[in-house]
C-alpha cells in the first residue's frame, strides 16, 4: 500500500484544508495517511517551515502550500496508486 505523509502544524488553515482533501481522497484511493507535526522536530521545522502543508507520496514531495485535490488525484494515477472508486 502506498504511504502518504502530511507535514503540517497546529493552527494552520492550509494544513486543515489539506487534511480534509486527503481524507476525501482516501475514499477513492488506497493509501495509508500519516500526519507529522513539524513543530515536534527542529529539522522538519527548518525544512518545511514556510512550505507547509507538504504532501509526500512514498518519499516524494508532490504538493505543498495550497493543496489541490485534482492535482493529487492526477499524481496518484500517474504513480499507480490503487483506485478504489
Amino acid at each position: 500500500m502506498n504511504k502518504v505523509k502530511l507535514y503540517s502544524r497546529e493552527r494552520c488553515h492550509l494544513c486543515e484544508t489539506a487534511r480534509e482533501i486527503l481524507s476525501e481522497l482516501q475514499k477513492e484511493w488506497s493509501f495509508e495517511l500519516e500526519e507529522i507535526d513539524i513543530d515536534q522536530d527542529d529539522d522538519l521545522t527548518e525544512r518545511y517551515g514556510i512550505m507547509i502543508p507538504v504532501v509526500e507520496l512514498d518519499g516524494e514531495e508532490i504538493e505543498y502550500g495550497r493543496v489541490n485535490k485534482f492535482s493529487i488525484s492526477k499524481t496518484f494515477s500517474e504513480k499507480k496508486v490503487e483506485y478504489i472508486g
